[in-house]
């Protein structure tokens, strides 16, 4: 695994993006809108450290904002997120939104914490059973 990034959810993003890059002085890496939920996802990162990258999320639903502010999860990037999710299922853990889509997926450590897994170069091509495999709680 490879560590990718922490993620914290705002209620403000412009005031969230004047803190962290006027304030604390980090560089917009780039931005783009969620696919699973409507909201605007920016990255960050220190000046030339773009290994350490924070994830900011704004939602668009002002209710969803309210109710999910704060620590969001940490994203580590896995060689093959199928054989992951199975070996770590396999040892107990808890998968609320496995990889159905070949490229994402939560785990939750024993204190609920998120932990994203990324398929590294892309989505692997939808195997089952993780194809039929359904969300499961909050992920997030």
């Amino acid at each position: 695994m490879r560590y990718l990034h922490t993620a914290v959810r705002v209620s403000d993003l412009d005031e969230a993006l004047d803190f962290y890059r006027n304030t604390m002085g980090m560089e917009e890496l780039h931005r783009f809108r969620g696919h699973r939920r409507p909201c605007t996802i920016v990255f960050l990162a220190a000046p030339g450290d773009e290994r350490a990258q924070i994830e900011v999320v704004h939602y668009d639903d002002p209710e969803e904002r309210a109710r999910t502010l704060g620590f969001s999860h940490v994203a580590y990037e896995v060689d093959n997120i199928y054989e992951t999710c199975e070996d770590l299922i396999a040892k107990g853990a808890q998968v609320p939104m496995p990889p159905s889509d070949g490229f994402m997926a939560f785990v939750r450590c024993p204190d609920g914490v998120a932990i994203e897994l990324l398929q590294k170069g892309g989505a692997l091509p939808p195997a089952e059973p993780w194809a039929s495999m359904t969300e499961s709680g909050d992920w997030q």
